[in-house]
Protein backbone atom coordinates (compact mmCIF):
# COMPACT_ATOMS: atom_id res chain seq x y z
CA UNK A 1 0.00 0.00 0.00
CA UNK A 2 1.03 3.34 -0.97
CA UNK A 3 1.96 6.37 1.30
CA UNK A 4 -0.94 8.55 0.05
CA UNK A 5 -3.40 5.24 0.43
CA UNK A 6 -2.11 4.94 3.50
CA UNK A 7 -2.71 8.35 4.86
CA UNK A 8 -5.43 9.68 7.64
CA UNK A 9 -5.65 13.00 6.29
CA UNK A 10 -8.47 12.97 4.20
CA UNK A 11 -10.47 10.95 6.63
CA UNK A 12 -13.82 13.15 7.17
CA UNK A 13 -15.60 11.04 10.35
CA UNK A 14 -18.88 12.16 8.18
CA UNK A 15 -20.93 10.77 5.27
CA UNK A 16 -18.65 8.38 3.52
CA UNK A 17 -15.89 9.21 5.29
CA UNK A 18 -13.57 10.61 2.85
CA UNK A 19 -12.26 9.61 -0.68
CA UNK A 20 -10.95 5.91 -0.77
CA UNK A 21 -8.62 6.22 -3.62
CA UNK A 22 -6.76 8.69 -1.08
CA UNK A 23 -7.33 7.48 2.39
CA UNK A 24 -7.56 4.14 4.25
CA UNK A 25 -10.51 3.62 6.06
CA UNK A 26 -9.44 0.83 7.63
CA UNK A 27 -6.88 2.82 9.74
CA UNK A 28 -9.86 4.02 12.17
CA UNK A 29 -10.94 1.15 13.31
CA UNK A 30 -9.21 -1.93 15.40
CA UNK A 31 -9.75 -5.20 12.42
CA UNK A 32 -10.18 -7.74 14.82
CA UNK A 33 -13.77 -6.02 16.19
CA UNK A 34 -14.58 -5.60 12.62
CA UNK A 35 -14.08 -9.40 12.38
CA UNK A 36 -16.08 -9.94 15.18
CA UNK A 37 -19.03 -8.49 14.42
CA UNK A 38 -19.16 -9.51 11.05
CA UNK A 39 -19.12 -12.81 12.66
CA UNK A 40 -21.64 -12.01 15.00
CA UNK A 41 -23.92 -10.59 11.65
CA UNK A 42 -23.36 -14.09 10.54
CA UNK A 43 -24.75 -15.76 14.23
CA UNK A 44 -27.57 -13.11 14.02
CA UNK A 45 -28.99 -14.08 10.61
CA UNK A 46 -28.93 -18.00 11.24
CA UNK A 47 -32.04 -16.94 14.20
CA UNK A 48 -34.11 -15.64 11.58
CA UNK A 49 -34.58 -19.10 9.73
CA UNK A 50 -33.70 -20.49 13.31
CA UNK A 51 -37.03 -19.01 14.38
CA UNK A 52 -38.70 -20.31 11.18
CA UNK A 53 -37.83 -23.57 12.56
CA UNK A 54 -39.52 -23.46 16.41
CA UNK A 55 -42.69 -21.77 15.06
CA UNK A 56 -42.82 -24.81 12.28
CA UNK A 57 -42.73 -27.51 14.74
CA UNK A 58 -44.77 -26.11 16.86
CA UNK A 59 -47.65 -25.35 14.31
CA UNK A 60 -49.53 -27.89 12.78
CA UNK A 61 -48.48 -29.99 10.02
CA UNK A 62 -50.84 -28.27 7.32
CA UNK A 63 -49.14 -25.11 8.05
CA UNK A 64 -45.68 -25.33 8.87
CA UNK A 65 -44.14 -25.04 5.53
CA UNK A 66 -45.84 -21.49 5.76
CA UNK A 67 -43.86 -21.04 8.65
CA UNK A 68 -40.60 -21.41 7.02
CA UNK A 69 -41.85 -20.30 4.38
CA UNK A 70 -42.49 -16.80 6.15
CA UNK A 71 -38.57 -16.76 7.90
CA UNK A 72 -37.49 -16.88 4.13
CA UNK A 73 -39.66 -14.30 3.50
CA UNK A 74 -38.74 -11.60 6.32
CA UNK A 75 -35.05 -12.02 5.81
CA UNK A 76 -35.36 -11.08 2.24
CA UNK A 77 -37.62 -8.19 2.41
CA UNK A 78 -36.35 -6.86 5.81
CA UNK A 79 -32.97 -7.30 3.98
CA UNK A 80 -34.65 -4.77 1.19
CA UNK A 81 -36.37 -2.78 4.24
CA UNK A 82 -33.21 -1.75 5.88
CA UNK A 83 -31.15 -0.80 2.55
CA UNK A 84 -34.17 1.45 1.60
CA UNK A 85 -35.09 3.69 3.95
CA UNK A 86 -35.16 1.66 7.58
CA UNK A 87 -31.26 1.92 8.68
CA UNK A 88 -31.73 5.62 7.79
CA UNK A 89 -35.16 5.94 9.94
CA UNK A 90 -33.65 4.08 12.86
CA UNK A 91 -29.86 5.19 12.80
CA UNK A 92 -28.98 8.54 10.90
CA UNK A 93 -26.27 10.50 12.63
CA UNK A 94 -28.25 13.70 12.30
CA UNK A 95 -31.84 11.93 13.35
CA UNK A 96 -33.92 13.65 15.85
CA UNK A 97 -35.40 12.12 19.25
CA UNK A 98 -38.11 9.63 18.34
CA UNK A 99 -37.00 8.94 14.65
CA UNK A 100 -34.06 9.24 12.17
CA UNK A 101 -34.30 11.13 8.76
CA UNK A 102 -33.83 10.13 5.59
CA UNK A 103 -30.12 11.03 5.04
CA UNK A 104 -28.46 7.41 4.21
CA UNK A 105 -31.89 6.68 1.84
CA UNK A 106 -30.98 3.31 0.38
CA UNK A 107 -27.67 3.53 2.30
CA UNK A 108 -26.60 7.04 0.30
CA UNK A 109 -23.22 7.44 2.28
CA UNK A 110 -23.30 4.59 4.04
CA UNK A 111 -19.18 3.55 3.83
CA UNK A 112 -16.40 4.03 5.89
CA UNK A 113 -17.10 6.65 8.40
CA UNK A 114 -17.53 5.94 12.26
CA UNK A 115 -21.13 4.86 12.77
CA UNK A 116 -23.41 6.46 15.93
CA UNK A 117 -21.29 3.22 17.66
CA UNK A 118 -17.83 4.53 16.81
CA UNK A 119 -15.66 1.72 16.82
CA UNK A 120 -17.11 0.31 13.92
CA UNK A 121 -17.66 1.88 10.39
CA UNK A 122 -21.39 2.57 9.32
CA UNK A 123 -21.54 -0.44 6.48
CA UNK A 124 -20.90 -2.70 9.32
CA UNK A 125 -23.31 -1.44 11.38
CA UNK A 126 -25.51 -1.21 9.12
CA UNK A 127 -24.91 -4.83 8.55
CA UNK A 128 -25.20 -6.13 12.15
CA UNK A 129 -28.38 -4.06 13.24
CA UNK A 130 -30.23 -5.21 9.88
CA UNK A 131 -30.10 -8.71 11.16
CA UNK A 132 -31.58 -7.14 14.21
CA UNK A 133 -34.55 -6.05 12.43
CA UNK A 134 -34.51 -9.05 10.72
CA UNK A 135 -35.30 -11.58 13.72
CA UNK A 136 -37.41 -9.22 15.43
CA UNK A 137 -39.61 -9.43 12.32
CA UNK A 138 -39.80 -13.34 11.80
CA UNK A 139 -40.60 -13.24 15.57
CA UNK A 140 -44.02 -10.48 15.33
CA UNK A 141 -45.63 -12.47 11.82
CA UNK A 142 -46.00 -15.45 14.39
CA UNK A 143 -48.77 -13.87 16.00
CA UNK A 144 -51.38 -14.54 13.32
CA UNK A 145 -49.95 -17.80 12.20
CA UNK A 146 -52.10 -20.65 10.42
CA UNK A 147 -54.68 -18.37 9.47
CA UNK A 148 -52.90 -15.44 8.01
CA UNK A 149 -52.47 -14.24 4.27
CA UNK A 150 -49.55 -14.19 3.52
CA UNK A 151 -49.41 -11.31 0.49
CA UNK A 152 -50.75 -9.10 2.99
CA UNK A 153 -48.65 -9.79 5.76
CA UNK A 154 -45.43 -8.50 3.46
CA UNK A 155 -47.62 -5.18 3.31
CA UNK A 156 -47.71 -5.44 7.08
CA UNK A 157 -44.60 -6.07 8.06
CA UNK A 158 -42.72 -3.74 5.92
CA UNK A 159 -45.21 -0.99 7.84
CA UNK A 160 -44.72 -2.31 10.97
CA UNK A 161 -40.42 -1.86 10.84
CA UNK A 162 -41.33 1.86 9.35
CA UNK A 163 -43.25 2.73 11.66
CA UNK A 164 -43.06 0.87 14.73
CA UNK A 165 -39.37 -0.93 14.61
CA UNK A 166 -37.55 1.71 12.93
CA UNK A 167 -38.85 4.38 15.96
CA UNK A 168 -38.68 2.17 18.86
CA UNK A 169 -34.96 1.50 17.75
CA UNK A 170 -34.02 4.84 17.41
CA UNK A 171 -35.40 6.09 20.97
CA UNK A 172 -32.89 2.97 22.65
CA UNK A 173 -29.89 2.85 20.62
CA UNK A 174 -29.25 5.76 18.84
CA UNK A 175 -27.44 8.45 20.70
CA UNK A 176 -30.26 11.18 19.92
CA UNK A 177 -32.80 9.17 20.83
CA UNK A 178 -35.09 9.86 24.00
CA UNK A 179 -34.95 6.72 25.82
CA UNK A 180 -30.97 6.72 25.51
CA UNK A 181 -31.29 10.33 26.82
CA UNK A 182 -33.04 9.47 29.57
CA UNK A 183 -31.04 6.66 30.80
CA UNK A 184 -32.75 3.36 29.82
CA UNK A 185 -29.92 0.46 29.66
CA UNK A 186 -31.15 -1.91 26.80
CA UNK A 187 -27.85 -3.78 25.73
CA UNK A 188 -29.01 -5.88 23.17
CA UNK A 189 -32.50 -5.11 22.33
CA UNK A 190 -35.19 -6.00 25.08
CA UNK A 191 -37.49 -3.43 23.88
CA UNK A 192 -37.06 -3.27 20.01
CA UNK A 193 -36.66 -6.73 19.73
CA UNK A 194 -38.33 -8.54 21.98
CA UNK A 195 -40.97 -6.41 23.75
CA UNK A 196 -41.75 -4.79 20.47
CA UNK A 197 -42.12 -7.56 18.41
CA UNK A 198 -43.90 -9.59 21.18
CA UNK A 199 -46.59 -6.91 21.22
CA UNK A 200 -47.02 -6.70 17.40
CA UNK A 201 -47.70 -10.35 17.17
CA UNK A 202 -50.66 -9.98 20.04
CA UNK A 203 -52.02 -7.33 17.83
CA UNK A 204 -51.89 -9.17 15.14
CA UNK A 205 -53.63 -12.06 16.67
CA UNK A 206 -55.89 -10.03 18.18
CA UNK A 207 -56.97 -8.41 14.70
CA UNK A 208 -57.05 -11.53 13.02
CA UNK A 209 -59.22 -13.56 14.91
CA UNK A 210 -59.26 -17.21 16.80
CA UNK A 211 -58.48 -19.90 14.51
CA UNK A 212 -61.33 -22.09 13.62
CA UNK A 213 -61.77 -24.43 15.45
CA UNK A 214 -65.17 -26.34 15.53
CA UNK A 215 -64.65 -28.25 18.96
CA UNK A 216 -63.77 -25.09 21.08
CA UNK A 217 -66.53 -23.42 22.81
CA UNK A 218 -67.23 -19.62 21.64
CA UNK A 219 -64.89 -18.57 24.70
CA UNK A 220 -62.35 -21.19 24.42
CA UNK A 221 -59.02 -21.03 22.52
CA UNK A 222 -57.82 -23.76 20.18
CA UNK A 223 -54.73 -25.85 21.24
CA UNK A 224 -53.19 -28.07 19.37
CA UNK A 225 -50.06 -30.27 19.51
CA UNK A 226 -46.67 -29.91 17.89
CA UNK A 227 -46.63 -31.66 14.70
CA UNK A 228 -42.73 -32.06 15.04
CA UNK A 229 -40.68 -31.53 18.71
CA UNK A 230 -38.13 -32.56 16.20
CA UNK A 231 -38.33 -29.14 14.27
CA UNK A 232 -38.77 -26.98 17.65
CA UNK A 233 -35.46 -29.08 19.14
CA UNK A 234 -33.71 -27.76 15.95
CA UNK A 235 -35.08 -24.24 16.43
CA UNK A 236 -34.13 -23.85 19.89
CA UNK A 237 -30.16 -25.27 18.73
CA UNK A 238 -30.56 -22.26 16.04
CA UNK A 239 -31.62 -19.04 17.81
CA UNK A 240 -29.49 -20.51 21.34
CA UNK A 241 -26.47 -20.88 19.01
CA UNK A 242 -27.06 -17.05 16.94
CA UNK A 243 -27.62 -15.09 20.52
CA UNK A 244 -24.05 -15.88 21.10
CA UNK A 245 -23.63 -13.44 18.08
CA UNK A 246 -26.42 -11.21 19.03
CA UNK A 247 -25.43 -10.31 22.59
CA UNK A 248 -22.02 -11.20 22.28
CA UNK A 249 -21.59 -8.63 19.33
CA UNK A 250 -23.55 -5.76 20.96
CA UNK A 251 -20.50 -4.31 22.95
CA UNK A 252 -19.45 -3.60 19.20
CA UNK A 253 -15.69 -4.76 19.41
CA UNK A 254 -13.97 -7.81 20.87
CA UNK A 255 -13.26 -6.98 24.26
CA UNK A 256 -13.66 -8.45 27.54
CA UNK A 257 -17.05 -7.41 27.69
CA UNK A 258 -18.04 -8.83 24.89
CA UNK A 259 -16.69 -12.69 26.66
CA UNK A 260 -18.52 -11.70 29.74
CA UNK A 261 -22.29 -11.02 27.53
CA UNK A 262 -21.42 -14.25 26.32
CA UNK A 263 -20.84 -15.81 29.48
CA UNK A 264 -24.36 -14.51 30.56
CA UNK A 265 -26.02 -15.30 27.40
CA UNK A 266 -25.14 -19.54 27.92
CA UNK A 267 -25.80 -19.19 31.80
CA UNK A 268 -29.23 -17.70 31.55
CA UNK A 269 -30.78 -19.99 29.18
CA UNK A 270 -29.54 -23.22 30.95
CA UNK A 271 -30.63 -22.00 33.94
CA UNK A 272 -34.05 -20.61 32.45
CA UNK A 273 -34.34 -24.23 30.67
CA UNK A 274 -34.35 -26.10 33.82
CA UNK A 275 -36.62 -23.49 35.67
CA UNK A 276 -39.38 -24.53 32.82
CA UNK A 277 -38.40 -27.96 33.07
CA UNK A 278 -39.01 -28.29 36.28
CA UNK A 279 -42.05 -26.51 36.71
CA UNK A 280 -43.72 -27.92 34.06
CA UNK A 281 -43.18 -31.04 35.96
CA UNK A 282 -44.64 -29.97 38.67
CA UNK A 283 -47.72 -28.47 37.62
CA UNK A 284 -48.79 -30.68 34.84
CA UNK A 285 -48.70 -34.16 34.80
CA UNK A 286 -45.15 -34.97 36.26
CA UNK A 287 -43.28 -35.10 32.45
CA UNK A 288 -40.53 -33.80 31.66
CA UNK A 289 -41.18 -31.93 28.42
CA UNK A 290 -38.58 -31.45 25.50
CA UNK A 291 -40.32 -28.46 24.03
CA UNK A 292 -40.57 -27.06 27.90
CA UNK A 293 -37.18 -26.98 28.33
CA UNK A 294 -36.66 -25.35 24.63
CA UNK A 295 -39.59 -22.26 25.44
CA UNK A 296 -37.24 -21.99 28.90
CA UNK A 297 -34.15 -21.46 27.32
CA UNK A 298 -35.45 -18.70 24.92
CA UNK A 299 -37.36 -17.42 28.03
CA UNK A 300 -34.02 -16.79 29.73
CA UNK A 301 -32.19 -15.82 26.55
CA UNK A 302 -34.99 -12.99 25.93
CA UNK A 303 -34.64 -12.07 30.01
CA UNK A 304 -30.48 -11.98 29.80
CA UNK A 305 -31.34 -9.77 26.23
CA UNK A 306 -31.22 -6.11 27.84
CA UNK A 307 -28.66 -7.41 30.69
CA UNK A 308 -25.99 -9.38 29.54
CA UNK A 309 -23.69 -6.63 28.70
CA UNK A 310 -24.10 -5.08 32.53
CA UNK A 311 -24.77 -7.21 35.12
CA UNK A 312 -22.22 -9.41 37.20
CA UNK A 313 -22.22 -13.01 35.73
CA UNK A 314 -24.04 -14.62 39.31
CA UNK A 315 -27.24 -12.65 38.24
CA UNK A 316 -27.76 -14.10 35.26
CA UNK A 317 -28.91 -17.35 37.24
CA UNK A 318 -31.87 -15.46 38.89
CA UNK A 319 -32.02 -13.76 35.77
CA UNK A 320 -33.13 -16.67 33.72
CA UNK A 321 -35.28 -18.42 36.27
CA UNK A 322 -37.37 -15.11 36.99
CA UNK A 323 -37.69 -14.72 33.26
CA UNK A 324 -38.68 -18.35 32.66
CA UNK A 325 -40.99 -18.16 35.29
CA UNK A 326 -42.76 -15.64 34.25
CA UNK A 327 -42.70 -16.49 30.82
CA UNK A 328 -44.24 -19.68 31.64
CA UNK A 329 -47.30 -18.07 33.75
CA UNK A 330 -47.83 -15.58 31.10
CA UNK A 331 -48.84 -18.27 28.79
CA UNK A 332 -52.45 -18.52 30.20
CA UNK A 333 -52.44 -14.91 29.50
CA UNK A 334 -53.84 -15.76 25.75
CA UNK A 335 -56.86 -17.20 27.57
CA UNK A 336 -57.66 -14.63 29.90
CA UNK A 337 -57.01 -11.81 27.18
CA UNK A 338 -59.25 -14.55 24.83
CA UNK A 339 -56.60 -13.42 22.35
CA UNK A 340 -54.97 -16.83 20.20
CA UNK A 341 -51.60 -15.76 20.07
CA UNK A 342 -51.10 -20.07 19.67
CA UNK A 343 -46.66 -19.79 19.25
CA UNK A 344 -46.67 -17.56 22.51
CA UNK A 345 -44.64 -14.82 21.19
CA UNK A 346 -46.30 -12.42 23.80
CA UNK A 347 -45.98 -14.29 26.65
CA UNK A 348 -41.97 -15.34 25.85
CA UNK A 349 -40.86 -12.20 24.17
CA UNK A 350 -43.27 -9.55 25.49
CA UNK A 351 -43.33 -10.36 28.70
CA UNK A 352 -39.60 -11.79 28.65
CA UNK A 353 -38.29 -8.82 27.50
CA UNK A 354 -40.09 -6.63 29.71
CA UNK A 355 -39.05 -8.86 33.16
CA UNK A 356 -35.57 -8.59 31.62
CA UNK A 357 -35.59 -5.07 31.17
CA UNK A 358 -36.99 -4.32 34.93
CA UNK A 359 -34.35 -6.86 36.39
CA UNK A 360 -31.81 -4.96 34.60
CA UNK A 361 -32.45 -2.10 36.76
CA UNK A 362 -31.93 -3.97 39.89
CA UNK A 363 -28.73 -5.86 39.17
CA UNK A 364 -26.55 -3.56 36.84
CA UNK A 365 -23.18 -2.86 37.66
CA UNK A 366 -20.95 0.20 36.44
CA UNK A 367 -17.88 -2.25 36.81
CA UNK A 368 -19.75 -4.60 34.18
CA UNK A 369 -20.01 -1.75 31.34
CA UNK A 370 -16.37 -0.29 32.02
CA UNK A 371 -15.09 -3.68 30.57
CA UNK A 372 -14.98 -1.77 27.55
CA UNK A 373 -14.77 1.94 29.01
CA UNK A 374 -18.25 2.15 28.68
CA UNK A 375 -19.71 4.41 31.62
CA UNK A 376 -23.40 3.86 33.12
CA UNK A 377 -24.74 4.98 36.80
CA UNK A 378 -25.22 1.08 37.14
CA UNK A 379 -28.92 -0.23 38.95
CA UNK A 380 -30.03 -0.82 42.69
CA UNK A 381 -26.08 -2.95 42.92
CA UNK A 382 -24.43 0.64 42.67
CA UNK A 383 -27.56 2.49 44.80
CA UNK A 384 -28.69 3.87 41.63
CA UNK A 385 -32.31 3.62 42.52
CA UNK A 386 -33.93 5.73 39.93
CA UNK A 387 -33.14 3.12 37.25
CA UNK A 388 -35.69 1.08 37.78
CA UNK A 389 -37.75 3.35 37.29
CA UNK A 390 -35.96 4.90 34.09
CA UNK A 391 -36.59 0.63 33.53
CA UNK A 392 -39.81 0.75 33.58
CA UNK A 393 -40.79 3.70 31.75
CA UNK A 394 -38.91 2.48 28.98
CA UNK A 395 -40.62 -0.81 29.28
CA UNK A 396 -43.98 0.33 29.34
CA UNK A 397 -43.85 3.03 26.43
CA UNK A 398 -42.36 0.40 24.45
CA UNK A 399 -44.90 -2.26 24.62
CA UNK A 400 -47.82 0.31 24.43
CA UNK A 401 -46.63 2.08 21.49
CA UNK A 402 -46.18 -1.50 19.59
CA UNK A 403 -48.87 -2.76 20.29
CA UNK A 404 -51.53 0.54 19.79
CA UNK A 405 -49.68 1.30 16.85
CA UNK A 406 -49.57 -2.34 15.64
CA UNK A 407 -53.25 -2.65 16.26
CA UNK A 408 -54.15 1.02 14.14
CA UNK A 409 -52.11 -0.78 11.33
CA UNK A 410 -53.59 -3.43 11.04
CA UNK A 411 -57.12 -2.30 11.51
CA UNK A 412 -56.72 -0.11 8.74
CA UNK A 413 -55.32 -2.86 6.37
CA UNK A 414 -57.62 -4.87 7.14
CA UNK A 415 -60.40 -2.46 5.55
CA UNK A 416 -58.57 -1.89 2.51
CA UNK A 417 -59.92 -4.43 -0.77
CA UNK A 418 -57.26 -7.27 -1.39
CA UNK A 419 -55.19 -6.38 1.35
CA UNK A 420 -57.74 -8.39 4.12
CA UNK A 421 -55.58 -10.14 6.99
CA UNK A 422 -56.95 -13.13 7.32
CA UNK A 423 -57.58 -15.98 4.87
CA UNK A 424 -61.08 -17.93 4.51
CA UNK A 425 -62.22 -20.37 6.60
CA UNK A 426 -62.21 -23.56 3.95
CA UNK A 427 -58.64 -22.56 2.97
CA UNK A 428 -57.47 -22.40 6.09
CA UNK A 429 -59.16 -25.91 7.33
CA UNK A 430 -57.57 -27.33 4.49
CA UNK A 431 -53.89 -25.75 5.23
CA UNK A 432 -52.03 -22.56 4.08
CA UNK A 433 -49.85 -24.75 2.81
CA UNK A 434 -51.87 -26.45 0.40
CA UNK A 435 -54.39 -23.92 -0.58
CA UNK A 436 -51.65 -21.05 -0.95
CA UNK A 437 -48.28 -22.23 -1.27
CA UNK A 438 -48.92 -25.31 -3.12
CA UNK A 439 -46.30 -27.17 -1.11
CA UNK A 440 -45.89 -29.87 1.32
CA UNK A 441 -44.32 -31.30 4.26
CA UNK A 442 -44.06 -34.70 2.95
CA UNK A 443 -43.41 -36.82 1.21
CA UNK A 444 -44.92 -37.39 -2.57
CA UNK A 445 -45.40 -40.12 -4.41
CA UNK A 446 -44.29 -39.58 -8.22
CA UNK A 447 -45.60 -42.91 -9.37
CA UNK A 448 -49.22 -42.24 -8.07
CA UNK A 449 -49.11 -38.55 -7.90
CA UNK A 450 -50.66 -38.16 -4.21
CA UNK A 451 -49.14 -37.06 -1.48
CA UNK A 452 -48.05 -39.79 1.22
CA UNK A 453 -49.25 -39.25 4.99
CA UNK A 454 -50.81 -35.74 5.03
CA UNK A 455 -53.33 -36.75 7.36
CA UNK A 456 -52.03 -39.29 9.12
CA UNK A 457 -54.14 -40.86 12.36
CA UNK A 458 -51.87 -39.35 14.25
CA UNK A 459 -53.05 -36.24 12.65
CA UNK A 460 -56.70 -37.01 13.58
CA UNK A 461 -56.77 -37.99 16.79
CA UNK A 462 -57.12 -36.07 19.83
CA UNK A 463 -54.24 -35.87 22.65
CA UNK A 464 -53.63 -34.65 25.63
CA UNK A 465 -49.86 -33.71 26.54
CA UNK A 466 -48.13 -30.75 25.34
CA UNK A 467 -49.40 -27.82 23.87
CA UNK A 468 -47.91 -25.13 21.12
CA UNK A 469 -47.59 -22.58 24.16
CA UNK A 470 -44.02 -24.69 25.37
CA UNK A 471 -46.27 -25.94 28.29
CA UNK A 472 -48.05 -29.26 29.58
CA UNK A 473 -51.78 -28.90 29.09
CA UNK A 474 -54.86 -30.32 31.32
CA UNK A 475 -56.78 -29.64 28.42
CA UNK A 476 -56.89 -32.13 25.43
CA UNK A 477 -55.04 -31.03 22.61
CA UNK A 478 -55.17 -31.83 18.81
CA UNK A 479 -52.55 -32.15 15.91
CA UNK A 480 -55.00 -31.66 13.23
Amino acid sequence: MSDTTSSTDGLTGTGTGGDSLSVDFNSQFDLANMVWILTSSALVWIMIPGVGLLYSGLARKKHSISLLWSSIMCASLISFHWFFWGYSLAFSHTGGKYIGNLDNFALMNVLGAPAVVSSMPDILFMVYQGMFAGITGMIMVGGAHERARLGPMMLYLFIWLTIVYCPIACWTWSPNGWLADLGDLDYAGGGPVHMASGAGALAYALVCGKRNDPTADNKGLPIFKPHSVTSVVFGTIFLWFGWFGFNGGSTGNGTIRAAYAFANTNLAAGCGALAWLFLDYFRYEKRWTTIGMCSGAIAGLVGITPAAGFVPIYFAVPIGVLTSIACNYATGLKHLLRIDDGLDAFALHGVGGFVGSVLTGLFAADYIAALDGTKIDGGWLNHHYIQLGYQLAAAVTTVAYAFGVSCFILFIQNKIPYVALRLDSEKEEIGTDQTVIGEYDDHYDWTQGTIQGSLSDQDLTPIGGNGNSGTNSPTPEKAV
